[in-house]
This record gives C-alpha cells, sequence and structure tokens, in this order.
C-alpha cells in the first residue's frame, strides 16, 4: 500500500510485541531488529515517521489502548537513533510505590532509610547517554511528576537521602500511557507542565481492530517464534481459523493475540490451527460454535481464568491466595481446574504452563490439588 499523502500531525500506529523473551529486558545495547510488523499503510506512516523522529532527541509521548505495543514503538525510536548503542532503559511507573520509584529513577544513598545498606544508582543515571522510557506515565504521583520535570529542565540528579544534587546526565526520555492526560489535567491529577515538556512529539497507537489487515502477519510472526517450543506442533493457520482471528474485536489488542497464539501453540495437536482450535470467545464473537457448549451465567472460575489467561498473572499469585484465605471454594477451584483441562485437552502439564507456573512447579502443582480434593479427572478431556 502506498503511504498516505504528507506527514499528520498525530501519527496513529501499529505495534506488536515482535522481540523474543531475551530481548524484552530493561536494557538493550547495540542491536537494531525490525520491531514493527505489518504492511497496512499506518505501518509504512509510522516506520517513515520513527526514522525522522529518532533522528533528533525530542522527547516523544506514546498513548494507546494497554496491549497497542507502546513499548515497542519507544524501542524502534531509540534503535533508530544516534543512542542506539546506548542503554535503553524501561521503568513501568504503575508497578511501583512513589517511594519506590523514586529511588528507582534517582537511586538512593547508604543509610537514607531501613534497608538502604549502600548506595544505589538510579535508571535515570544508568541511562545516561541512552533512552529512559518510562511507561504509564500517568499513573505517577503529582510529587514524582514534580520531581520529574525539575529533571527534565536541568538534567540534575539529586538521590534519596542526599543533601545536594549528585550529578547531571544526559537522557533522552520517552514516555507512554493508556490514559487520557489532557482529562487528567483538567481533574488536577496530571501536571499541565509536565504535560507540555513530554509531548514534545506525540504518537497515537491504534487499537488493532482498526488495521485488521496486519493481523495475519503477526499470526505468522508469532506462530513462527512459538513453533517447535516445548514440543508444540502447530507451524500454520486454516483459511477458516484465519478468517475467525481477523474477524474478531481484539479488545486486549496485539498483546492479546499473542497471547492466544501461544496458547494454541501449547494446546493444539495439530501442525495446521482448525476453528475448533480457537478459545471459545473468539468463535462466539464471531458467531460460530464448533464445540456447542450450554450457555450460563459468568462465574468465579470464569474471572480468574481470564486473569490467567489473558493478563497472565500466575496461579500462586492469584488462585492460591484466595484459597487459602478461604476467599474462593474447593468447587471454585474445581471448575477452574476443569477449564484449564478442557483448553489443555486433559494434559495436567499444559494446564500448569497455562496457568504461568513455573516448569518446576508441576508436581506442586498436582500435591496441592491432591492435598485439598481439588483434583479433576482428565481423561474425559482428552478425547
Amino acid at each position: 500500500m502506498a503511504l498516505d499523502a504528507g506527514p499528520s500531525q498525530q501519527i496513529k500506529v501499529m505495534t506488536q510485541a515482535t522481540l523474543s523473551s531475551h530481548d524484552r529486558g530493561s536494557t538493550m545495547r547495540g542491536a537494531r531488529p525490525s520491531l514493527l510488523i505489518g504492511c497496512s499503510s499506518v505501518m509504512y506512516e509510522l516506520k517513515a515517521e520513527v526514522d525522522r523522529v529518532a533522528r533528533s532527541d525530542a522527547k516523544v509521548l506514546i498513548t494507546g489502548e494497554s496491549g497497542t505495543g507502546k513499548e515497542l514503538v519507544a524501542q524502534a525510536v531509540h534503535t533508530g537513533s544516534g543512542r542506539a548503542d546506548r542503554p535503553f532503559i524501561a521503568v513501568n511507573c504503575a508497578g511501583l510505590s512513589e517511594t519506590l520509584l523514586e529511588t528507582e529513577l534517582f537511586g538512593h544513598v547508604k543509610g537514607s532509610f531501613t534497608g538502604a545498606y549502600r548506595d544505589k544508582l538510579g535508571k535515570l543515571e544508568i541511562a545516561d547517554t541512552g533512552t529512559m522510557f518510562l511507561d504509564e506515565i500517568g499513573e505517577m504521583t503529582l510529587r514524582m511528576q514534580g520531581l520529574l520535570l525539575r529533571f527534565l529542565e536541568t538534567g540534575e540528579l539529586q538521590k534519596v537521602g542526599a543533601d545536594r544534587m549528585t550529578g547531571r546526565v544526559n537522557v533522552r526520555v520517552l514516555a507512554a500511557t493508556n490514559r487520557n492526560l489532557r482529562d487528567m489535567i483538567t481533574q488536577g491529577t496530571f501536571r499541565e507542565d509536565l504535560f507540555y515538556r513530554l509531548n514534545v512529539i506525540h504518537l497515537a497507537v491504534p487499537p488493532l481492530r482498526d488495521h485488521r489487515e496486519d493481523i495475519p502477519e503477526l499470526i505468522n510472526h508469532f506462530l513462527g517464534h512459538f513453533v517447535g517450543a516445548a514440543g508444540n506442533v502447530a507451524c500454520g493457520v486454516s483459511p477458516e481459523a484465519m478468517s475467525l482471528l481477523t474477524a474478531y474485536h481484539w479488545p486486549g489488542n496485539v498483546r492479546e493475540l499473542e497471547n492466544v497464539i501461544e496458547r494454541i501453540a501449547v494446546t493444539s495437536p495439530n501442525p495446521v490451527i482448525q476453528g475448533d482450535d480457537l478459545p471459545l470467545e473468539i468463535r462466539i464473537r464471531n458467531g460460530v460454535s464448533f464445540r456447542p457448549r450450554k450457555e450460563r451465567r459468568r462465574t468465579v472460575a470464569d474471572d480468574l481464568y481470564r486473569r490467567l489467561i489473558e493478563e497472565r498473572e500466575s496461579f500462586w499469585n492469584v488462585v492460591y491466595p484466595l484459597y487459602m484465605q478461604r476467599e474462593i471454594t474447593r468447587s471454585n477451584m474445581r471448575d477452574l481446574v476443569r477449564k484449564g483441562l478442557e483448553e489443555a485437552r486433559g494434559n495436567y502439564k499444559i494446564v500448569a504452563r497455562l496457568f504461568n507456573m513455573e516448569q518446576g512447579d508441576y508436581k506442586r502443582f498436582l500435591n496441592f490439588l491432591r492435598k485439598h480434593d481439588c483434583q479433576v479427572p482428565f481423561k474425559e478431556y482428552r478425547t
């Protein structure tokens, strides 16, 4: 497809989680992988715009729904820049409390708080001469916003517990959020001066449903990544299954697509994925039901299963504590295990993987189920 004529003021882009697990760390040096996949017009426009943006040191604000691949856009800007052989450091502002985020970004000095047994470098200092990516910037508290604004204006660092500035660094800052920062400014929860400091260049990442023509290429990429891993046999997609996957609305965007393809690669016994292999929500959404199932109201097990499968949370962090604290019942636990066995076609080892457990947790999982009488016979799911 040809590029749209003329550069747009607000760039709409499509990205995907194309990096393998060893590429997804917080620091990346030197390599210049192709991070963006797709042949749609927005992809051509994106790649051209990333090339232009990368040549400067301007700050970039990346917005879009969760799962669209905002960090991949940031990495593409970094790897196309003159800082590509320097560190790329990513910090998720939503995953840390204010105190932890401050010490994570700025570092601390020995004795500044209980447990500070030695000086610690902050991520901003580690990223010197490189790129700092601040994900979920909209979750930052007003106090932290003030500290970040001061750093952006001066480049000076003051570690937690230090009584004076401890140095100056040269860092390009990229930020991302799935929230509407202008609305937050109106509500008084985000600083307007920080917004304008960050929003020098704005890249808006559209949801996957807005450029479905890229879905087949993404699916082939993910299948290529997962094929052959741990005995997976799926290496292709039937036309019928591809049609269903392309028509689905993908509320979780490209991250959801990647997770679905990984699940199918793990559970499908077929080298070519059929419509029958697709998750129920995709088949039902498109008016197709290959495996007739009785309709019912959403249960506790449904909600827990969604958190495990779609949000990739661990069984031990989500389900186990609720059961041990008696917030869910043995019946809820059995229902959850049944859902896993149905998806895994009766294979408990695959259930453990679906529930995001480490490889060595398989026996621990079975012992837990036996001890609490939550184990479900698997043979009926092998057909």
